[in-house]
């Protein structure tokens, strides 16, 4: 019996939490060609509804969101025992060291910053993490 058609047979999904209607879309259209499936949120509030209806692999979060920041949602899922192992990768255009630092402390894996990283990069990147899962 093939047991390894099985596993494989599921797509990864992640949720994609950026207000940028470009770059979302220019991310999902990535990842999708990519075969990984994409649920999108444009804000905190809505990212965190989302993440009580799906399981995503990985969560790519932008943290100057409308409604809740990034870092609320990331504090939000740090004390919900059911999301707090749900990787995080933070993409965003804050870049200062103290940034980096409180992402890292509330539980993101990665931290990458929008001008520093090219579209093909992060997409590898991704794809990297999710083969290490």
């Amino acid at each position: 019996m093939d047991t390894q058609n099985n596993t494989i047979n599921s797509s990864p999904k992640i949720l994609v939490v950026e207000d940028d209607p470009f770059l979302a879309n220019l991310l999902r259209l990535r990842l999708e060609k990519e075969k990984i499936e994409v649920i999108q949120a444009k804000d905190g509030e809505e990212a965190l509804q989302k993440l009580k209806e799906i399981e995503p692999d990985l969560i790519l979060l932008d943290l100057i969101l409308p409604k809740k920041s990034g870092f609320e949602v990331l504090e939000d899922i740090s004390l919900n025992p059911s999301l707090r192992n749900k990787p995080v990768i933070i993409l965003s255009n804050l870049g200062q060291t103290v940034d980096v630092q409180r992402g890292k402390q509330l539980g993101a894996v990665e931290y990458f910053v929008k001008a520093k990283i090219s579209i093909d990069d992060l997409i590898a990147k991704i794809e990297e993490f999710l083969q290490k899962k």
